[in-house]
């Protein structure tokens, strides 16, 4: 079977032309950032043509529709051509499309809307769900993932929208021609915002070797482009499209998916490895010894790179997933700490509220200052690499210059399946069993804002949610040592029953 063949079988997800109804749901549904669905069973060309119809009708009622809209992509499986049938219903409705002509990054996505002043964007990606799915996000004018009312409103109008199988659009090449859509190369255009926020140059002149994990996703070429030309060697593996993503359940830079990496650093000499989620918002980090970092580690070090070695001052917003590290580092350098639910839509507005200098969540996404309330994997892994050009230390000499500050902190995460039916009686038997202590560690205060967040008096934590995108049950923990933080889990799994 040809992949037009198969794109044609995977796309139709409808009997007789009509898409398939049942009384239940509208099968699109917007979680924590975005709608995302299994390619051929919901997420499929006709549902993302009405979702893209909903999307212009709102832009159309709030007045937004006359600034046009960009549509990006992922490697994922015909996310090109998921892109191609947004973009000939935006323009069916009369609204102007910069269609990215390849697949980038996400924040490049971002960044093309506040290049081209854009009302906002439609980015064709599931991000680090595994290869089966594919997605549909909305950014808004700054680039920033779309608020929840914003997506709510898009959810409002589909209803009326698939009893009336209301589409309107244009046949790509139609849209083309009248200048409704047009082509989008942004790679230039974000290249040179770099140069404005990192210093490139010395990354280049510091000779060091880089070992990049793309894991087949849309990173795919863009540490080793924007650090040609000097000392610095890039050295990249799966570095090629496969939407399959083999080798890994999903393209999350996360430890159990690092292991490749984790052997290519020492093997090749690199000073350091640094790895990119399926759609490039995410960086992961390996040490010169093959030993992943974890997001938190990393988080804490981005923070102290801006605060220490840039003398930057400004706020800091996070996620209550991400570790108290950063909370040591305000005081120590007397800056603001905000926490707010997880996800990057809650991270994004306290960032542009408070100006803040950086924004992240326990997932490995991080946001900067004077580029976009959004993550970027892509500037985060060059912040790293700046921060190890400018103090001439390697990762896991870095790790102890942060622990010599603000003391050892370990995490753990495990994320354990569920049935969906059984998701009322795991939270019922949490409420009905609330510990007072963890391993016999007094809670001091318990957070109910999302999910259970146990905070201790020795200043551990253990949280405890259900994820916004997937059938997942989350616990995690952050301790002196990695043992006690694993016994945190432990304890969190035995009140669960899990």
């Amino acid at each position: 079977m040809t992949i037009e063949n198969a794109f044609h079988y995977y796309s139709i997800g409808n009997r007789g032309g009509r898409i398939e109804m049942n009384e239940k749901a509208i099968p699109i549904k917007f979680g924590t950032d975005g709608w995302r669905g299994i390619i051929a069973d919901d997420f499929t060309v006709p549902n993302v043509r009405y979702c893209a119809q909903s999307l212009a009708e709102y832009l159309l009622a709030s007045g937004q529709a006359g600034k046009g809209f960009v549509i990006g992509y992922d490697t994922r499986f015909a996310s090109e051509r998921f892109a191609a049938a947004a973009a000939e219903v935006l323009a069916g409705n009369g609204i102007k499309v910069a269609l990215c002509s390849t697949a980038v990054p996400t924040p490049f996505i971002s960044f093309a809307v506040v290049h081209e002043k854009a009302a906002g964007a439609i980015v064709i990606t599931a991000s680090h769900n595994p290869g089966d799915w594919n997605g549909f996000k909305i950014k808004t004018s700054d680039g920033a993932s779309a608020p929840t009312g914003v997506e709510r409103e898009v959810e409002s109008r589909l209803p009326e929208i698939f009893a009336s199988e209301r589409v309107r659009r244009v046949p790509l090449e139609k849209a083309l021609a009248e200048g409704l859509v047009r082509h989008l190369a942004i790679s230039p255009a974000y290249d040179r915002r770099m140069l404005d926020l990192v210093d490139i140059q010395a990354i280049k002149d510091a000779g060091l070797t880089v070992a990049v994990d793309s894991m087949f996703g849309a990173g795919i070429g863009h540490f080793a482009r924007i650090l040609a030309g000097g000392k610095t060697r890039v050295k990249e593996i799966h570095g090629e499209r496969n939407p399959v993503f083999p080798g890994m359940k999903q393209p999350e830079p996360i430890a159990k998916n690092l292991g490749e990496l984790c052997a290519f650093v020492p093997k090749v000499g690199a000073d350091v490895g640094l790895a990119t989620d399926g759609d490039a918002d995410r960086i992961g980090m390996v040490d010169e010894k093959g030993r992943p970092l974890t997001p938190l580690q990393i988080f804490a070090l981005l923070a102290l790179y801006l605060l220490e070695v840039r003398g930057e001052r400004g706020a800091i917003v996070k996620t209550l997933t991400t570790t108290s590290m950063l909370n040591k580092l305000g005081v120590m350098y007397n800056v603001p700490v905000f926490e707010t639910k997880v996800g990057f839509k809650y991270v994004a507005p306290l960032m542009l509220k408070h100006n803040a200098l950086i924004g992240g969540e326990e997932s490995s996404g991080f946001g900067f200052r004077n580029h976009i309330p959004e993550r970027d994997g892509i500037l985060a892994g060059l912040c790293l690499l700046d921060l190890m050009a400018k103090t001439g230390k390697r990762p896991s000499e870095l790790i102890e210059h942060l622990y010599r500050k603000v003391g050892p902190h370990h995490y753990h995460r495990v994320d354990i399946e569920y049935p969906a039916e059984q998701r009322q009686t795991i939270v019922s038997r949490l409420k009905e069993n609330l510990p007072s202590k963890l391993n016999g560690i007094a809670v001091s205060r318990v957070n109910t804002e999302d999910g259970y967040h146990f905070l201790l008096s020795d200043g551990s934590w253990l949280l405890i949610r259900f994820s916004g995108t997937e059938p997942l049950l989350r616990i995690y923990s952050e301790a002196p040592s990695l043992e006690a933080a694993k016994a945190l889990i432990a304890a969190g799994r035995e009140i669960l029953k899990v």
